[in-house]
């Protein structure tokens, strides 16, 4: 249990001044992107400071081009517009008053997903009872539908729909274990748990489960501090088959995207330094991980990166596929949470 976070330290720390949103849908393209990424640019900047903290998370795609994301620490749900560079707030959770949240200190709303008729679902993080997952229905207030038991000891951290068989997993990154809900809301129970999903014993932070994609019939997580990628078969009955290693090396790895339907990734990772430390201040990367396990970087701090905390990949478009990038700045200083727009040339 974390009363005063490290996380919340640095944040208070290094976020100093205010910065209005700042719109950049024509700004200049980066020159330090690598291929298959081109045209890297960011596309807005957000305020992060004691009185607002806007630290974009977690992010999904809508039909229609236009996307919804998460300010974690604002405890906002926005709809980002405008190809990225505008949003209007779809919701915000409701405030706690002493909320007990590990590793952050504070509440947190914290991964997305949208059902196919525009429910959207995230986790949020208090430490309290409201911990757990909403629903957010277009014109009503947001509704907790699941609470995940030992809130104090719980982080939800990714989230996933799987529409097929009406479930949603849930990354508890404290817990050390996945969680699978009814889509209609109910009891928790762990779908995934062992020594693959547990925080690494060496880490600065107790990190483990965090990004969480369904993907061909099986569960995709990432652990933070083992800087591993691993798939979780779902098995014909529901449950969880044998936790497969597919990457490792990626230090500080956050949440990822499928760059198609093969299981090629692009992954957020937080800070490029040892896990056995704090992050010290890196401002992190994005890396292609290859479905043999092999990875390269494409995106760093040169194209503006600032501790990237989530990917989303669009459909193939007339000029190749869009890729977003959210930086949360939990750990830069000086803090600049942005979005940043790439496109991927395959």
């Amino acid at each position: 249990m974390f009363r005063l976070s490290r996380l919340a330290a640095i944040v208070t720390a290094t976020a100093t001044g205010a910065a209005a949103l700042t719109l950049l849908g024509t700004g200049t393209t980066s020159a330090a992107v690598a291929p298959p990424l081109s045209d890297a640019r960011v596309v807005a900047h957000y305020t992060f400071n004691n009185e607002i903290q806007q630290t974009p998370e977690n992010i999904v795609l809508e039909p229609d081009g236009t996307a919804d994301m998460t300010f974690s620490l604002s405890r906002q749900v926005v709809h980002v517009t405008n190809r990225g560079a505008s949003y209007t707030v779809r919701a915000t959770l409701p405030a706690v008053s002493e909320p007990h949240t590990p590793i952050l200190g504070q509440a947190a709303v914290m991964g997305i997903a949208r059902a196919s008729d525009g429910t959207l679902y995230v986790n949020y993080a208090t430490g309290t009872s409201e911990t757990g997952i909403w629903r957010i229905t277009p014109g009503c207030l947001p509704v907790q539908i699941a609470h995940l038991p030992n809130p104090t000891n719980a982080l939800p951290n990714g989230l996933a729909l799987d529409e097929k068989r009406h479930v949603l997993y849930v990354a508890d990154t404290v817990g050390g274990v996945v969680w699978r809900v009814p889509q209609a809301g109910g009891t928790p129970r762990v779908w995934a748990s062992g020594a693959a999903l547990q925080p690494s014993p060496g880490a600065s932070l107790p990190a483990g489960p965090n990004g969480l994609r369904v993907h061909n019939g099986a569960v995709w997580v990432s652990n933070t501090t083992q800087g591993t990628l691993l798939r979780i078969p779902a098995l014909r009955d529901g449950s969880a088959g044998k936790i497969q290693t597919r990457a490792t090396g990626l230090n500080w790895i956050d949440d990822f995207a499928f760059t198609g339907n093969g299981n090629t990734v692009l992954a957020a990772l937080v800070a490029g330094n040892d896990t056995s430390t704090p992050p010290n201040g890196d401002t992190g990367s994005v890396v292609l991980v290859y479905p043999n396990g092999a990875h390269k970087t494409v995106l760093t701090h040169q194209d503006g990166l600032n501790t990237p905390s989530s990917v989303a990949v669009s459909p193939q478009g007339r000029l190749g596929k869009t890729v977003y990038v959210l930086s949360a700045a939990y750990f830069s200083s000086p803090p600049d949470p942005n979005l940043l727009r790439a496109r991927l040339n395959y």
